[in-house]
């Protein structure tokens, strides 16, 4: 791609939802609803279920069209690296954070990447997921030309669980 050819899309371009294909809804469901604290917004049977943050429509598809008991795919082969959820504030991720060590899932990572903190894990299909929130654009780190100077280090994860949690939102 040519430096000339960025950033042709809006700034209000978003990723709309992620469809996941799961091997056990039930076990899906139990863990994108009762860990990380998604909403069920609509079933379908046993095959499909839609859940979102916020009363959104969707933010994930889970379905077993495709995968019932199924495997994930090997190492090696292609597919989704890892799914992202983007949290409002530091506290909001400090709260998943304690969900988490609460029902005993290990994390795979947690890194600062100087513009988001982030937590690593898999899901029970062992796709991966991504727990993150952004740092004002204005407390990014910047090169000596301006643009973003993203990094990878450890993240704190004691300075993390210090956080308070977010006051409740209406």
């Amino acid at each position: 791609m040519s430096e000339n050819n960025r950033g042709l899309l809006s700034a209000d371009v978003r990723i709309g939802h992620v469809h996941l294909k799961v091997a056990d809804l039930d076990r899906s469901l139990a863990f994108y609803c009762g860990v990380l604290g998604f909403e069920l917004m609509q079933r379908f049977g046993p095959g499909a279920a839609f859940i979102s943050a916020g009363g959104y429509h969707h933010h994930i598809g889970l379905n077993t069209w495709e995968s019932l008991g199924g495997q994930p795919p090997p190492p090696g082969t292609t597919g989704l690296y890892h799914l992202a959820v983007l949290f409002p504030t530091r506290g909001d991720l400090a709260q998943a954070l304690r969900r988490l060590a609460t029902a005993g899932v290990e994390l795979d990572g947690a890194s600062d990447h100087g513009v988001s903190e982030a937590l690593y894990l898999r899901d029970p299909d062992d796709n991966g997921v991504e727990l993150y929130w952004d740092r004002p654009r204005e407390a990014w780190p910047r090169d000596p030309s301006g643009g973003v100077a993203m990094y990878t280090r450890r993240l704190d994860l004691g300075s993390l669980l210090a956080e308070p949690d977010p006051a409740p939102r209406a």
